[in-house]
């Protein structure tokens, strides 16, 4: 077994990990006033920030913050309420989300399960990868085995709906590619099987007439041994 590969895995991981929750995951939006909220804003094909900076324990200022770089003039809880309304206010004034939340890129309980969702689908994603690692090992050549594609199936299932929850239209897209060619690979594996049990039965069935037309009683056949010419001088 070749651990380079599990440390390399591990690495690439931890990486992305930390450009997703890392500042650099800011990319284009302006330097963020020092304390304040970052929270993530897409309008229609808009995409950007809301800036939240505490003045006291009830007044707030707020910016806007777009990709391309440029951001809104600070405005009050009034405007921003005039604007935006009350439950977005004390949505994006309330006490920090804690750090899963942040981690995640969600807003409450109920999304875990579409997070769940996701994660099982990297998750047999992942044992496909190994399945098909441990046997190539194994046989010492690269082997495809047949449950390498129902985990690829399961996993693409898996994400094809939770892409479709994140509304990530790059990852519907590579989904319905995949799941389409995974089902269809198990559709040939069991159709080669079929058609090689029935090979097989033909042959059985052939092999069976062939021993009842050489011996129609189905009994073995005796051979009849002719007297040696010393018996009949004796």
């Amino acid at each position: 077994m070749k651990w380079e590969a599990l440390l390399a895995m591990l690495a690439l991981f931890l990486l992305g990990a930390w450009l997703v929750i890392s500042p650099a995951s800011r990319i284009g939006l302006p330097e963020a006033r020092p304390g304040a909220q970052i929270h993530e804003l897409r309008v229609g094909p808009t995409r950007g920030a809301i800036e939240v900076l505490a003045d006291s324990a009830d007044t707030h200022s707020f910016r806007l913050l777009f990709r391309d770089g440029t951001a809104t003039e600070p405005f009050s809880d009034a405007e921003f309420i005039n604007r935006f309304g009350t439950d977005l206010h004390e949505r994006v004034t309330q006490r920090p989300p804690n750090w899963l939340f942040r981690m995640l890129n969600i807003t409450g309980w109920g999304s875990l399960l579409w997070i769940a969702i996701g994660l099982g689908g990297q998750t047999l994603f992942f044992g496909r990868m190994a399945v098909q690692w441990v046997a190539s090992e194994r046989k010492g050549e690269s082997v495809v085995p047949e449950i390498f594609w129902w985990l690829s199936l399961g996993g693409g299932i898996a994400l094809f709906a939770y892409f479709v929850w994140r509304q990530d239209l790059v990852g519907v897209m590579g989904q319905t590619s995949g799941v389409v060619i995974y089902a269809r690979n198990i559709r040939l594996i069991h159709k080669k099987r079929r058609r090689e049990e029935r090979q097989a039965q033909r042959a059985r069935d052939r092999a069976a007439r062939h021993d009842a037309l050489a011996d129609p009683s189905g009994e073995p056949a005796e051979i009849e041994r002719e007297p040696s010419p010393a018996s009949d001088t004796g």
